[in-house]
C-alpha cells in the first residue's frame, strides 16, 4: 500500500511538473506531429530499398528538428518513434539514436544530443557519425562532428573531482560480419559543448579489447553473436562477456563469440578499473540466478 501511493504521489509531481512546463496548445502540437515522426522512423527499418530508407531518415531528422522547436519539448517523450530517447539521470539532456542500413555491409548512426534549458528554447547538438572514416575509433576525444555512432541503450551518471561523467552504452550493427558494442564517456566543456571519449579504462591487455590508452571502449564480435555490456545498479559495475574465437584466432573479429565468462568495470577515482570478478559482492544462490549457462565447460585460451 505504501509503495502503490509513494508511485502515485511521483506520478502527480511529474505530471504536475510537466503541465507546468509545457502548454496545452504545444502538447497537442507534439502530439499531432508524433505519428509523422513514428512514420518516417518505420520507413528507416521496413521500406524495401536503401534509397527510400535514406530519404526517410532525412525525413525524420527534419521533422524531428521542427518538432525539437516547440517551447519546452524536452519533456515530451515521442515514445511511439522507433529511436533511442534516453534522458540523462540528472535531466541535464536527453540523446536520440538510430541508425538507417544501406545493405548488410553499412549501417551508420545518426544521433542528436537536446540540452534541458530553463526558458524551454531548443538547444540542439546533432552528432555525426564518422566511424567509416576512422582507423583507429577508439583512440582520442571527440566532439559531436567526429562521433563514433552508435544506438545508446543506458547512461550512467558518475561524477569525479565535482564533474559530472556520462558512460553511454551502445550497440552497432556494424557490417555483414560482425556487430560491436560500445563504452563511451561523454562530458559538456567550459563552452556547454559536448566531448565524447575519455581515456579513463584500465584492463589487462587482450587481443579482443582496444589498445590502450583506450578512449571509448568496445568488444567486435561474430554478426548476431548474443554478446553482452550492461550496468548492474545493484553491484554498480559494468558487466560484458569474455570473448574467446570459435576458430581459435582471435586477432579475427568475426570469430569472437561469448562463453558464459564475465569481466567487468567498477568506478575508482575517476576511471573504469577492470575486475574480473563483477559479481563477488553476490552470495552463492544470487550468483546462480544472474549466470546463464556457459556455452563451453572449458573456453579455450585466448592466443596474443
Amino acid at each position: 500500500m505504501r509503495s502503490l501511493l509513494l508511485l502515485l504521489f511521483t506520478c502527480f509531481v511529474f505530471c504536475s511538473s510537466f503541465s507546468q512546463r509545457i502548454t496545452a496548445e504545444n502538447y497537442k502540437q507534439l502530439k499531432l506531429m508524433e505519428p509523422v515522426l513514428k512514420n518516417h522512423s518505420d520507413s528507416i527499418i521496413n521500406a524495401t530499398t536503401w534509397f527510400q530508407r535514406f530519404n526517410s531518415d532525412a525525413d525524420l531528422t527534419k521533422s524531428l528538428v521542427m518538432a525539437l522547436k516547440t517551447p519546452y519539448s524536452f519533456y515530451y517523450p515521442f515514445d511511439s518513434v522507433y529511436m533511442s530517447t534516453l534522458y540523462s539521470p540528472d535531466s541535464s539532456f536527453r540523446i536520440f539514436t538510430w541508425q538507417v542500413m544501406k545493405d548488410y555491409s553499412y549501417y551508420r548512426q545518426r544521433g542528436a544530443i537536446q540540452m534541458n534549458t530553463k526558458d524551454g528554447s531548443l538547444k540542439l547538438f546533432p552528432l555525426f557519425d564518422v566511424s567509416d572514416f576512422t582507423d583507429n575509433p577508439n583512440d582520442s576525444i571527440r566532439d559531436a562532428s567526429r562521433w563514433i555512432g552508435a544506438v545508446y541503450y543506458k547512461i550512467v551518471l558518475k561524477t569525479f573531482m565535482n564533474k559530472n561523467y556520462y558512460t553511454l552504452l551502445g550497440s552497432d550493427e556494424n557490417n555483414e560480419k560482425t556487430n560491436i558494442k560500445w563504452i563511451d564517456i561523454l562530458t559538456f566543456d567550459n563552452s556547454g559543448k559536448p566531448q565524447f571519449g575519455r581515456n579513463c579504462f584500465t584492463y589487462p591487455n587482450d587481443i579482443t579489447k582496444p589498445k590502450q590508452p583506450c578512449y571509448r571502449f568496445s568488444l567486435e564480435f561474430r554478426k548476431n553473436g548474443g554478446v553482452r555490456i550492461r550496468y548492474d545498479e545493484k553491484l554498480d559495475v559494468i558487466i560484458f562477456d569474455r570473448l574467446y574465437s570459435e576458430g581459435n584466432d582471435p586477432r579475427t573479429k568475426s570469430t569472437l563469440i561469448p562463453y558464459g565468462e564475465f569481466e567487468g568495470f567498477r568506478w575508482v577515482n575517476g576511471k573504469w578499473q577492470y575486475t574480473s570478478t563483477p559479481f563477488d559482492a553476490l552470495d552463492f544462490e544470487e550468483k546462480t540466478e544472474v549466470f546463464p549457462k556457459p556455452f563451453f565447460e572449458k573456453p579455450p585460451k585466448n592466443k596474443d
